[in-house]
């Protein structure tokens, strides 16, 4: 048997949050997601057209180890560089701390990470290689 294809690629990502209010208006209010689904007050499934992202309540005695989690960051992917440093003013105004100013890597993507309420980190990128797929694909 052959490996089955990818599909749509990696367009789920779960968090457990501490905050489910401040993270939910930071992913709604600043970064433009949609609620999809609320099954109950402890989740809420946020999207912005082709992924996915769950919030779910941590338990607050739920032990967080900070040295011990294993997700780096989280990234949404815009369609240009000069996208980048627009987001980079749009959440420095609205006071979201960052961890560091847009930059352009040696491929020619541009990005910067800030931190969503909660401390998870995020990255705000364009690549080239995947505008380009998301174009062939009809799907930007």
């Amino acid at each position: 048997m052959s490996r089955p294809g990818l599909g749509f690629g990696m367009r789920h990502v779960a968090l457990f949050v501490r905050d489910m209010a401040a993270c939910e208006h930071f992913y709604v209010a600043l970064l433009g997601m949609e609620v999809e689904w609320r099954p109950d007050e402890h989740n809420v499934y946020l999207t912005s057209g082709g992924d996915n992202l769950a919030l779910h309540q941590a338990e607050p005695d739920m032990a967080r180890d900070e040295a011990a989690q294993r997700l780096d960051h989280i990234g949404f992917f815009v369609d240009s560089a000069e996208a980048v440093d627009q987001w980079f003013a749009w959440l420095n105004e609205h006071q979201v701390r960052m961890r560091t100013a847009p930059r352009t890597h040696r491929d020619g993507a541009r990005s910067f990470y800030c931190y969503d309420p909660d401390g998870t980190l995020v990255q705000m990128i364009h690549h080239p290689p995947v505008s380009q797929w998301e174009e062939l694909k009809g799907l930007n």
